[in-house]
This record gives C-alpha cells, structure tokens and sequence, in this order.
C-alpha cells in the first residue's frame, strides 16, 4: 500500500491545495494530509480549526486523512508508515525553496522520498498567504477557497473586529 503524506500549514487550505490532494488521491493507495506548525510561518488559524475545517473540504475523498502533527516531518512519515513525501510546485521560486527541503529531509532520513504535483493553471497564482491578506481587507475569497473555509475567515475577521 503506497501512502503519501502531503504536509503544510493550510493556513487556510485553498483550492490550489484540495486540487493536490485529488490528483493525489488518484495515485496513492492513501493520502495524509498533515497539518503542522512552522516557526518561520504565522498561523493565525488555530492548529485545530485548520485540521477540522480541512477534514471538512477533503470529506469527499475517501483515502485521504487529514491530521495534525508536530515535531520533525520525517518522524511523522515514518510513523505512519510511509516513505513518500507530497509537495506542490507553482513556481520556480516554490522550486528553489522545495530542493533546499528535498536535500535536508534526505539527510535526516535516507529512505524518503518527495514527489511533485503542480495544480491546475487556474489555481497556480493562490497562495494562502495571498487568501489570508485579502480576507483581512475585507475582500471576497469565495474563488480561492471553499465555502467552509470563506465562512472560516469571515468568522475569524469579525472576531477581531
């Protein structure tokens, strides 16, 4: 059985990401979509809310797992068992920052490998970074993400206001 764990903040997860994760689904055995905390990336999203609202999106999907996880990437994958990696490339900068991860996770674990999917071109431009600046300007962010997750930023806006 082939499982791949897709990893990242999904702060929040957009439609870029849900479209990984059903290319995925069409080529794994089973599909874990990890959800951790970066020290270099703020989550202004609760760890929790990220992983249940994303378990919602993906509910659809019938091999896909959507969990949280701390600590070292590799541990985790080794953990559940897997020794593949998923990651997404929408540009050459993504490419550059990726094949740094790529090298540093072959050195902590030999035995691992990372595989690349690109999204649709219509999704290559959203980034959550992007969907979360235009949710705190009180933009419409209904094209980026899911209905679920627009409600989750809409929530999230008004309670700091």
């Amino acid at each position: 059985m082939k499982t791949v764990v897709y990893p990242g903040t999904f702060n929040p997860i957009t439609n870029g990401h849900t479209d990984l994760v059903h290319r995925a689904a069409r080529l794994f055995d089973q599909v874990i979509v990890a959800i951790g905390s970066s020290a270099q990336k703020q989550t202004d999203i609760p760890i929790d809310m990220r992983v249940e609202v994303a378990a919602k999106v993906l509910a659809d999907i019938p091999n896909v797992e959507v969990c949280g996880f701390t600590g070292l990437l590799t541990d985790f994958v080794k953990s559940r068992d897997s020794r593949l990696i998923l990651r997404g490339l929408r540009t050459v900068a993504d490419f550059e920052y990726e094949f740094q991860l790529v090298g540093m996770n072959r050195a902590l674990e030999p035995e691992i490998e990372t595989v690349f999917l690109a999204p649709a071109e219509h999704y290559a431009y959203i980034s959550s970074t992007l969907v979360r600046e235009i949710a705190s300007l009180g933009g419409d962010i209904s094209k980026f993400v899911d209905p679920l997750v627009a409600g989750m930023m809409q929530n999230l806006a008004e309670g700091d206001s």
